[in-house]
């Protein structure tokens, strides 16, 4: 794989395994409206999205003030579940080091909201690595939008030429696509090599170490 001046990876299921926090998060708004019968699985096949539409898939409701309301309740979930419950995975913070030390800009783009990975990176990142942190707080159209890959490219000072997108689901390979940039799959999570595949990329990687 030929080397890239910036890196912008996902979150959950790229740099880390937050599945635990989700799916209780996820659980408890669900069960309180009493919606049942969904399983673990399907929570995190919807990992990558927006809350408002993973709730909207995994009930079938599509009235907007129920899902915001949904939303809020996960937002207060999270707040006491999620940071204990998220493991960056092995290879991650070695991975991200190497590539600094490479001269490589780091930057993360993510529907999760930055002050939560902030909350997680600040004790297990060093200081230093990651340059920016673009969450769902901070664009107004979530991914598979590349607004928020845009504007980390604005912020750092980079071109989308020599940049290479990193994430593990078929949201991320979208995303890359829309923002007419390279993409790297990575085989942390929910979605298949063969369900990557179908998308633009320069590889389906085992692992973060591939970047290397």
């Amino acid at each position: 794989m030929k080397r890239y001046h910036t890196y912008l990876f996902d979150f959950d299921y790229t740099l880390a395994d937050s599945s635990k926090g989700i799916v209780i998060c996820f659980r408890n708004v669900l069960e309180r409206h009493r919606h049942t019968g969904i399983s673990d699985e399907q929570i995190k096949r919807t990992i990558g999205k927006t809350l408002v539409d993973s709730f909207s898939i995994l009930t079938g409701i599509g009235d907007e003030a129920i899902l915001e309301e949904y939303r809020k309740e996960y937002v207060k979930e999270a707040d006491r579940f999620m940071t204990a419950n998220t493991r960056l995975f092995p290879e991650t913070v070695s991975v991200l080091q190497a590539l600094k030390e490479k001269g490589a800009n780091i930057g993360i783009i993510s529907t999760k909201y930055r002050y939560r990975i902030m909350e997680l990176a600040k004790d297990t990142v060093p200081e230093g690595i990651i340059d920016l942190i673009v969450g769902g707080e901070d664009v107004k159209t979530a991914k598979p939008s590349p607004e928020g890959v845009f504007l980390a490219l604005e912020n750092l000072g980079t071109d989308k030429n020599t940049t290479l997108y990193i994430g593990d689901s078929i949201v991320d390979a979208e995303t890359a696509q829309a923002a007419g940039m390279d993409f790297a799959g990575v085989l942390h999570g929910a979605t298949t090599a063969e369900e990557l595949e179908a998308y633009p990329h320069v590889a389906i990687m085992k692992d973060l170490t591939e970047l290397l």
